[in-house]
């Protein structure tokens, strides 16, 4: 891909870290892995900042990684429009600068990057056109996924032959433990990361790793789960570094993981909870067994998207497998009201390693960056009168 290729993605951080996360590991592979000339505009930079501390969140313009970032503010600058123009989660343009692409000879590909859904209408929607009610504009849906049909996932170059190399070393791993303050694992512990929203199983959960037959390790990032924790040990709150104990249980405060070093922390773990959008689809990639916290919806269609995933992620297991995935996950999701069958889940944790090996396999072939070029250079190869 050629360097005088331009793009630019917008993005309104809603869920503090998801959007962000999403559309940070987008520019910089577009930029690292294809050679495009990405601005990234981002109207909450402090939040930004937790993800990349080198952010400066002062700053109207800067450089990291490879990649332009500017701080999307009002008034909003004028700036020509880039070839690809991607705004992410529908988070509405610019006026000025959508009359600036409508202004130009060749028109720019226009694509809104959609949540990730695994709902069967996903695929019917996936490149779907949406012409401009006045101007001589198109915007395409673009909708990431899990099926053929669909944009694929966020997936970099090697992830996967980078984590096994990680998993198959004990002393990479080792290190890793080390730069966090982390011991090494006892013999037969299970060691597990929490980055999940504010979640009424969670003392339930806790209360159960006390009890368990063989030692548990918690890891918790910084984040919106400490005050729960803080609760369950009878503290006001806590801090990272802090480490508590109770029975069989070890809870390690982390300080907030930067993205950079996040995989690693997936991948070192034998079990993974994780939330949102963006560490859910890294902890597929990880490989490990892992419990999604779905963002959490007033009119409960979430609970529908998280049906649907499973329907698809459990596809192939045998049915008292995915009965324990589905009673586990539906009790921290709160679609149930009972405490989280965590014993179930340890009774299959070696099938569900292999299966979680095999599903990271089998989406690896749909990349979101690469079938997103693909459609960009379909339809800016598109005569006018056929747009």
């Amino acid at each position: 891909m050629s360097k005088l290729l331009a793009c630019d993605i917008f993005c309104a951080v809603v869920d503090n870290y998801g959007d962000i996360g999403v559309c940070w590991r987008l520019a910089k592979q577009l930029s690292n892995e294809h050679g495009m000339a990405v601005r990234l505009w981002v109207d909450d930079l402090a939040s930004f900042r937790k993800l990349c501390p080198e952010i400066d969140s002062e700053l109207p313009a800067q450089h990291s990684h490879g990649v332009k970032i500017r701080h999307w503010i009002a008034p909003f600058p004028e700036v020509e429009p880039a070839h690809l123009v991607i705004e992410a989660f529908a988070c509405e343009l610019p006026g000025s600068y959508v009359m600036a692409m409508a202004a130009q000879k060749h028109k720019p590909v226009w694509l809104n990057l959609e949540y990730l859904s695994a709902e069967n209408w996903v695929e019917g929607c996936h490149k779907l056109p949406s012409p401009h009610p006045r101007l001589p504009l198109v915007k395409y849906f673009f909708f990431p996924g899990f099926t053929p049909r669909t944009g694929g996932l966020l997936l970099e170059h090697a992830l996967l032959a980078r984590r096994d190399a990680f998993q198959r070393d004990p002393r990479s791993i080792a290190a890793y433990w080390n730069t966090l303050g982390v011991p090494l694992p006892e013999p037969n512990e299970t060691r597990i990361s929490m980055f999940c929203y504010e979640n009424l199983a969670l003392p339930g959960l806790l209360a159960a790793w006390t009890g368990a037959s063989a030692p548990i390790c918690c890891l918790v990032p910084e984040g919106r789960a400490l005050p729960q924790v803080a609760s369950f040990f009878g503290r006001e709150r806590i801090t990272p570094g802090e480490t508590f104990g109770c029975g069989n249980l070890r809870v390690q405060v982390l300080p907030f993981v930067e993205q950079e070093r996040y995989d690693e922390l997936l991948w070192a773990c034998d079990i993974n909870f994780v939330r949102g959008e963006d560490s859910c689809v890294r902890a597929q990639w990880a490989g490990r067994p892992f419990v999604w916290h779905i963002y959490p919806q007033h009119d409960g269609v979430h609970m529908q998207k998280l049906r649907a995933f499973m329907a698809l992620y459990c596809a192939g297991l045998q049915p008292d497998v995915t009965q324990a995935l589905h009673d586990l996950w539906a009790a921290w999701n709160g679609e149930v009201k009972s405490k989280p069958e965590w014993n179930n889940l340890l009774a299959y944790q070696s099938v569900l390693q292999q299966h979680a090996h095999d599903w990271a396999q089998q989406l690896s072939g749909n990349s979101l960056a690469l079938n997103l070029l693909d459609f960009f250079q379909k339809v800016d190869r598109m005569p006018a009168s056929e747009i």
